[in-house]
């Protein structure tokens, strides 16, 4: 029990999630869910903006443009960003082994 809080502690943690111990397919699927989970919720939140737009102020925006130029930006940049730093946690880990 001891040995596993020692490299739990050694490795940290972030939001719960140990920064140490991913594998290179691990990295990659919590890279592509972080990218479909950014691309869904600013989706979201872009066409109720735009509902809210529309509605309030009679203009006829297309709700294609909320996938278009809101969910698929956020979505591949994030998708990016944690592709970076989990292939980075990645890397550190094959090195320092």
């Amino acid at each position: 029990m001891m040995q596993s809080d020692d490299a739990a502690r050694a490795g940290g943690k972030f939001l719960g999630f140990p920064l140490e111990g991913f594998g290179l397919f691990t990295s990659l699927f919590l890279s592509l869910a972080t990218g479909f989970f950014a691309f869904f919720a600013t989706t979201f939140l872009a066409i109720f903006a735009l509902l809210a737009w529309n509605g309030l102020g009679g203009h006829s925006v297309s709700y294609v443009d909320t996938y278009r130029y809101v969910g698929l930006p956020a979505g591949i940049a994030a998708f990016i960003v944690t592709l970076i730093v989990f292939g980075a946690l990645w890397i550190r880990a094959k090195l320092i082994s």
